[in-house]
C-alpha cells in the first residue's frame, strides 16, 4: 500500500475490512428434502464462508449447500 492509498483509508473503512460474519449453512440430501440448518461458520467474505462450510460439514454426501449470512435474516415472529 502507497502513502496515497494508506492516506484515504480512514478506521471505518479499516474496520469494514477486518469485520467477520457469521454465515448460517443449510443443505439436503436429497431432491425430496427441504433444505436443513445443518450449523453456521464464522468467516470475513463469501469465498471463505464456502471454504468454510464445504470442509467442516462434509460428513455427509449433499445434493446442494446454501449459505446465508445472519444479518440478512429477518424474524417474522420471535417469542
Amino acid at each position: 500500500m502507497n502513502g496515497i492509498d494508506a492516506a484515504k483509508e480512514t478506521p471505518k473503512r479499516r474496520e469494514a475490512l477486518n469485520e467477520t460474519r457469521i454465515w448460517h449453512v443449510y443443505a439436503r440430501r436429497q431432491y425430496d428434502e427441504p433444505l436443513h440448518e445443518i450449523g453456521n461458520v464464522i468467516a470475513d467474505d463469501t469465498e471463505l464462508a464456502k471454504v468454510y462450510a464445504r470442509s467442516i460439514y462434509d460428513e455427509f454426501s449433499w445434493i446442494e449447500m446454501v449459505i446465508v449470512p445472519r444479518d440478512c435474516i429477518v424474524t417474522i415472529i420471535a417469542s
